[in-house]
Parts: C-alpha cells; structure tokens; sequence
C-alpha cells in the first residue's frame, strides 16, 4: 500500500494556503484521485436542534446520522426528535479530493440576522471551520456587511488515509480539540493510543490547544460483499451501524467485536429476497447443532446489493 502522506499544516491551508492570523491546526491529506471515502466530522451542537435540523445544517441524511451515532431511527417522528445543545455527534460525509488534497463537500448555510463570520465558524459548525476560511471561499471584501438570508459556502475538513490505519480498517473523525482535552485522553476515548494520534497528525510533540482539529483513526468493520455490489467495500466505525441496500439491510459494527454484522432493517418495506436459498434461514438468523466432531454452525449473511437484488450466502 502506497505510504501514508500526513502533513500538519495550519487550517487555513486547506485552501490554498491562506493568510491570517493563527488560526486551529489541521491535518492536510494530500490525495490525486478523484474518488471519495467515508469520513466523520465531531460537532457540538450549538443550541436545542432536530435531527433533521442538524441533517439539513451538514446536507446529510438523517437516516445515515442516525446510524453514525447509534441512534435508533425506528422511533415515532425521529425526524422531529429534539436533541440537547451540547450534544456531541458524529456527522458522516464524504471526503472528496479537490485541488489535490482531501476535503468534504462544502455545505452551504444561509444566514440569519443575528450572524457574523465568527459565529458561524465557531458556534454554529462548532470551529469545524474558520472565519477566514469562509471569508475566502465566498469572497467577502466586508465581513460586516452580511446580508441575511444569502447563503454561505462553508469549507470542512477531513482526511481518508486509504481507510486504514496501521493497515487495519479505520473511519477517520475530525475532532476539535477543547479545553482540558490532551492527547492521551482523547486516544482512550476513541480506542487508539497517544502514538497513533500523533503518527496520523504528524506530531512532533503531544502539545495540543483549545480549536486543533485532529484527525483521530476509528476502527472500523468492512464488508466481504461481492465485487460488483453498489455497497461493496462498506466500512462502518466501531460502534455504530450502516444502512444499505435501499434501506432494506442494516449493518452493525461492535461495539464487542470488528465483525460487521448485517440484519434486516427496520425500515425495510419493499425489498427482495432476504433469505437464503435451499434453507428457511433468513439474513443475519443462525442454527447451532451439536455433533460429535464439535458445534456445526449454518449462518445466512448479507452479501451485498446487486442492480436491486440482495445477494445472500
């Protein structure tokens, strides 16, 4: 596997090196492809929100941020369910490469009357962004000269590392770094080590400061689907679970183990076949039987979704 590029710069070089003051750290990938992995943006939410608030604020499925935080999405009008300023979540978004290094899609953001630069990057993105930052990308000569209701493009960061850390399946989160945080916690909050942390960010020290963002490795699950399946090379972080297959199969990583385990979902209503064939086994069911050489085992697994069909084996 090609050796990992990481490079700390600060965050203003996610584009195009731009000048300012000090402003947070960030970890900068560079890439030259033009594909995309799943990455994981931590946000602290600025005030009481809805689920769908919080999906529309990062142009995200609500279903996929359900899943990413291990919410169940089968409750009554999860949509409308109300989540606590101060939360803390995991936002799944695509990492892209864009002008050669990664970056997600920008959301865009349309701003109220009470709105400044600062407040955006730091209240409401929680300081995934910077206000000059968006001052650069959406060309503003004035920044106190906003106009509410104009919509506002908003820059994020992520990183990919070929979806492995330590040649291991990894999700990579980029965490804003608080007060009182230091590296060592933040390595056992997330199940890795202060030497990894600081490997992936290329850190020369474990000095860390309110506003960095670090780009902390997830382990992760990944699928064994066929080949030629739409959701093949599933990745799921430790922890939480995917939807797939149209929304008829749900595939859960952990938190006891890395082995991706796929079930019907609860949202599945017209979907094929979930069954295995020449058995009465449907996905994710399993008969144990004892004999004399040990305990003969016969599972039905997902094997991937395939132009509208679900693969069994």
């Amino acid at each position: 596997m090609e050796k990992k590029s990481r490079v700390l710069f600060f965050i203003s070089s996610l584009l195009a090196l731009l000048a300012g003051s000090a402003i947070a750290k960030s970890t900068i990938e560079p890439c030259s492809t033009s594909d995309s992995c799943l990455a994981l943006l931590g946000y602290s939410l600025y005030a009481d929100l809805k689920v769908a608030e919080v999906a529309a604020l990062f142009q995200v499925d609500s279903v996929a941020l359900l899943a990413a935080n291990s919410i169940d999405f089968s409750l009554p009008d999860v949509d409308n369910r109300i989540l606590p300023a101060g939360l803390f979540l995991r936002v799944p978004i695509a990492c892209s490469c864009s002008g050669g290094i990664r970056r997600s899609v920008s959301t865009r953001y349309t701003l109220r009357p009470a709105d400044t630069l600062a407040s955006v990057a730091t209240s409401v993105f929680s300081g995934l962004t910077s206000t000059d930052q968006i001052r650069d990308v959406n060309g503003i000569q004035d920044p106190s000269a906003l106009d509410a209701g104009s919509t506002l493009v908003v820059p994020l960061p992520c990183v990919c590392f070929n979806s492995t850390d330590n040649f291991l399946p990894a999700v990579y989160l980029s965490y804003v770094v608080l007060k009182g945080d230091s590296v060592a916690a933040i390595a056992a909050r997330y199940a890795t080590t202060a030497t990894d942390i600081m490997n992936v960010n290329s850190m020369g020290d474990p000095s860390i400061h309110p506003g960095d963002i670090l780009a902390i490795p997830l382990p992760a699950c990944t699928s064994a689907f066929q080949q030629f399946a739409s959701d093949s090379g599933l990745l799921v972080a430790n922890g939480s679970y995917a939807i797939t297959a149209g929304h008829c199969i749900q595939c859960s990583c952990g938190p006891g183990n890395l082995n991706l385990y796929c079930t019907p979902s609860s949202l599945a209503v017209s979907c094929s076949s979930m069954q295995c064939g020449n058995s009465n086994l449907i996905i994710g069911n399993f008969t144990s039987q004892q004999t004399n050489s040990g305990c003969s085992v016969t599972s039905c697994d997902y094997g991937g979704f395939v132009n509208g069909s679900i693969f069994t084996s």
